[in-house]
């Protein structure tokens, strides 16, 4: 019989389950206020589904025994994208949709195995509010970049409403998979994507590597290396890319977030290369980190995901399908915050005592007319002699009280 949960799963105790619970209703909070509408898409779906258009690797997803091909969910954003096109279709854009739950993610673990992690997650999507792809731009932050607004603004909100200070060194990097592209225009085509996972997976060897003209392959390294105030970053982007609305969108988006982010002690971090674990993305990107006990945690990530969302669409709605949203790893949350939220006390209960057998269908209602007037009481599991006995038991157990029941109490 084994005695330990499978690698990657965990026994939660009732405090790590009340704390979990405590930070998915603090945000379900915020996101009300921002009209945000919960939704529970499926634990299980089809494979294609949750590869997300090769958005995520074959290798990460749980695979299920089954008819057809099925797996896990690794995250929730393809499968509320799929229902949005789908179930939710006749509904009028923007879709503001909410979910929280479990996410499986599979993994090799430390002997070459397969190792499935399970992770909660909260998170929002906002969708049908403005295409990268077919969306007006004005200039000054076209309908793409006021939903990035929206979705950044929210995300500064519920690190308000969780807790999260300057104390905690909050970072919020972000990227954007449409200014990576045209600097990428640069390379020759057939050196492209080798450039691009070079450069998103930090590998200056992999980089050096790459048969390019030295010039482009000192460019491509300063790029690796260029990184911090986004005032700053943009600068030096305009130097490479020159006047375009691309950054005009991305520094009015920043400039919508950069004042509150400053008054909750928020670094914004612009990195033109980053780019978030799952390849769901084709605009903005975003990751949120804090700084731990021991080591950075990442708490949120997210970003732009049009293409996407096209996949589900219908042919002639391809074209301006949209969407954009991130996902809490709330565990992280907890586990940072563990001990600096005061949680109050929960009452103790009443005991419930009963003499014998047959004083025990009063004992029970007795037990309900406590709670009816909101009270905690539980029972006690088997027969107490006398009333000293009972109020002994309780004050043992460390119980508010006790009541004790005879044969024939009404």
């Amino acid at each position: 019989m084994a005695l330990q949960p499978a690698a990657g799963a965990r026994d939660l105790n009732p405090r790590q389950v009340e704390g979990n619970r405590r930070l998915c209703d603090q945000l379900a909070e915020v996101y009300r206020l921002w009209g945000y509408q919960e939704v529970a898409p499926p634990t299980v779906e089809r494979l294609e589904t949750l590869e997300a258009g090769g958005g995520i690797a074959s290798r990460e997803l749980v695979r299920l025994a089954a008819d057809e091909p099925l797996g896990l969910r690794p995250e929730m954003t393809a499968s509320i994208a799929r229902a949005a096109c789908t179930r939710l279709a006749a509904r009028p854009r923007p879709l503001r949709l909410w979910s929280s739950g479990v996410v499986f993610r599979s993994g090799v673990g430390d002997a070459g195995g397969q190792r499935i992690e399970e992770q909660l997650q909260s998170g929002v999507e906002l969708l049908g509010s403005g295409a990268t792809n077919g969306g007006t731009n004005d200039g000054n932050g076209g309908v793409a970049g006021v939903a990035d607004a929206e979705l950044l603004r929210l995300l500064l909100a519920c690190l308000r409403r969780v807790g999260i200070t300057g104390a905690h060194q909050p970072r919020l990097l972000l990227g954007h998979h449409g200014v990576l592209s045209a600097l990428l225009d640069q390379v020759p085509a057939e050196q492209r994507t080798a450039a691009r996972q070079a450069l998103t997976g930090f590998d200056p060897l992999a980089l050096a590597a790459l048969e390019l003209p030295q010039r482009q392959r000192q460019g491509l390294q300063a790029l690796m290396r260029l990184r911090g105030e986004p005032a700053a970053v943009l600068y030096q982007l305009e130097q490479q890319l020159g006047p375009c609305a691309l950054l005009d969108d991305l520094d009015a988006t920043l400039k919508a977030i950069a004042p509150v982010a400053a008054a909750q002690g928020v670094t914004l971090q612009l990195d033109p290369s980053f780019q978030p674990h799952f390849d769901l993305y084709d605009g903005l990107v975003l990751k949120l980190v804090c700084q731990g006990a021991d080591a950075p945690v990442e708490l949120a990530s997210g970003g732009r995901y049009d293409a996407l969302v096209g996949r589900f669409s219908s042919e002639q709605e391809r074209s301006s399908a949209s969407g954009m949203g991130f996902g809490f790893a709330v565990e992280a949350l907890r586990e940072l915050l563990d001990g600096e939220v005061a949680e109050p006390e929960p009452q103790p209960p009443v005991l419930v005592a009963y003499a014998n057998a047959l004083a025990l269908p009063a004992a029970l209602d007795r037990l309900e007319q406590l709670h009816g007037a909101g009270k905690r009481a539980e029972l006690l599991a088997e027969p107490c002699p006398t009333r000293s006995s009972a109020e002994a038991i309780a004050s043992g157990r460390g119980c508010a009280g006790s009541v004790w029941v005879e044969p024939g109490a009404a």
